[in-house]
């Protein structure tokens, strides 16, 4: 598996945010659990390779939102906030080695974030990020590989996986109150504790779930379900609007087609 990150920003402070107030962010605490989460993903089989940050990249570390990567292709996104543009260009050359390139152009735009692959269906947040248009052309893209696009309203949250994840195999992490559960028919579904509503977001790698430290009820509810977990400290990248899928790209090496 390949892992790709972006260094912090020493910038991170200047953030877009949408549903948070800002808050002061320690750059040097946020870069140590930077770092702490890409020793994580390495001690879980990734190689991780890291891309270059830099002030004029405030949200950069957040490298999901540039990309959507399947083991047939990477869709380039478009992110939803203009400030994000320029964040794309460095992860499609990063990609190309690894995965045919499709776009997404104007006038869609879609975030990485709104993303979650099940099994072949691809669930899409219809967002403050991602707009019709940009679903469209990433379910056209993704039609001749056999995936079906199904489409999320998601009214309380940023992003569609703030509030729901894949924690094992057709089982989902979700805050029900953020994305309507019947969204997902067929799927198991864990909720998240009632006092951690941002809870939602876990980042699957093989049988183990890298998760935050700061929900620790939730975590035990996965536990309770046979789930492995391993925590990460991701609180001082939280003030950003950042969870632990956003920091990176997780691929299969040797996939490209």
């Amino acid at each position: 598996m390949l892992a790709l990150t972006r260094e912090v920003s020493p910038a991170i402070g200047e953030c877009e945010l949408t549903h948070l107030a800002r808050q002061p962010i320690d750059f040097e605490t946020a870069a140590r659990q930077h770092e702490s989460y890409e020793h994580c993903l390495t001690d879980l089989g990734c190689r991780v390779c890291r891309l270059p940050g830099g002030r004029e990249r405030p949200d950069g570390v957040f490298i999901e939102d540039s990309a959507v990567v399947l083991d047939e292709v990477a869709v380039i996104a478009r992110p939803g906030a203009v400030s994000r543009r320029s964040e794309t260009a460095a992860v499609a050359e990063a990609l190309r080695p690894h995965r045919p390139l499709a776009t997404i152009d104007a006038p869609g735009t879609l975030d990485g974030g709104d993303v979650l692959r099940v099994g072949r269906s691809v669930y899409v947040g219809l967002s403050s990020r991602s707009n019709a248009d940009g679903i469209r052309q990433l379910a056209r893209h993704l039609a001749p590989f056999g995936y079906g696009v199904c489409v999320v309203e998601v009214p309380g949250a940023l992003h569609l996986k703030s509030a729901v994840t894949e924690v094992a195999e057709r089982t989902l992490l979700i805050n029900s109150d953020w994305v309507p559960s019947e969204a997902f028919p067929g799927l198991d579904l864990i909720a998240v504790d009632p006092a951690e509503p941002f809870g939602g977001n876990a980042l699957r790698i093989g049988d183990t779930v890298v998760y935050p430290s700061t929900f620790p009820r939730t975590r035990s509810a996965l536990e309770a379900r046979g789930i492995t977990v391993r925590t990460v400290d991701a609180s001082e990248l939280a003030k950003a609007e950042g969870g632990v899928t956003c920091c990176s790209l997780i691929l299969r090496e040797g996939s490209r087609r």
